[in-house]
């Protein structure tokens, strides 16, 4: 693979862990294809305890951060922005304005401005609201800007109103899956301990290493397998009849329309490994 060829991808999430849930298959196959992945969770996630102070849990994070990066050797950053209170303001545009522009990716994987979580929605916004801006050179001028934006697509939620995530790609990420359950048991304070008290079963957390890896194979199965059954008709069209009925776990991704358009060119670059692609 060339400097050229090498894709450069953007993971702008809400919380440590939320990229794994929602866009670890992906960040799975670009890695090994040899491309530079970057993870960015916009808050310290130091609200994710019902036990530990949040200045404790924001130092397990950034390490459980960390951690699971490195199971697919992808970069990571965890920013300062208190968890659970983050808006879109003037200033946190300029900070994901200026991420873009340092990073220069090709591809911005973020949450939708709709979503359960109001980090979740603020974040979505404010990626939407900085997609032409990072190309306006007087808009945070001490940071070179772009001369193109970068294609942004939105990570996959179950939510439907106002409206429903629409399924402009579909990938198959089942062969993904082991990676995923490593990644997630990483995030220890998060899968074992806090999830378990906010969904009321903790008695159901195993102990040991490898017990807890299953297991976060198994709730990321349940998950992920029912939101695929979703999109089975687009699996179908996608990877034919025989395949597409046989794929276990997908990601599903929407192309933002406030930054550059999925042409088919940009499909056959940025996907190459989804066959029949288009919509």
């Amino acid at each position: 693979m060339t400097a050229d060829s090498t894709l450069r991808v953007l993971v702008l999430v809400a919380h440590p862990d939320d990229a794994e849930v929602r866009a670890g298959g992906l960040a799975s196959i670009y890695r090994e294809l040899g491309h530079t992945v970057r993870i960015v969770a916009v808050t310290d996630g130091g609200a994710g305890h019902h036990i530990q102070s949040r200045e404790e849990v924001v130092a397990r994070r950034r390490l459980e951060a960390e951690a699971a990066c490195a199971v697919i050797g992808s970069e990571c950053e965890v920013w300062d922005n208190p968890d659970g209170e983050l808006q879109p303001t003037l200033e946190f545009r300029s900070q994901v304005i200026r991420e873009i522009r340092r990073f220069q990716p090709d591809l911005v994987l973020t949450h939708r401005p709709e979503d359960y979580h109001p980090d979740h929605r603020a974040l979505g916004e404010t990626v939407r609201d900085a997609s032409y801006m990072v190309t306006v050179p007087r808009v945070c001028p001490d940071t070179p800007h772009l001369r193109k934006d970068p294609v942004v697509a939105y990570v996959w939620d179950e939510f439907t109103r106002p409206t429903e995530l629409r399924c402009d790609v579909v990938v198959d990420i089942t062969d993904k899956v082991g990676t995923i359950a490593r990644m997630l048991a990483c995030h220890e304070s998060q899968l074992f301990e806090w999830l378990p008290y906010n969904w009321r079963i903790e008695e159901e957390v195993p102990e040991g290493k490898q017990e807890r890896v299953a297991w976060a194979r198994g709730l990321y199965e349940k998950r992920a397998g029912s939101n695929t059954e979703r999109y089975r008709e687009r699996l179908i069209e996608t990877y034919g009849p025989e395949r597409g009925a046989q794929i276990r776990f997908a990601e599903i991704y929407e192309i933002s329309e406030y930054a550059s358009p999925l042409t088919e060119e940009e499909r056959r670059r940025l996907f190459p490994f989804v066959p029949c692609a288009t919509p």
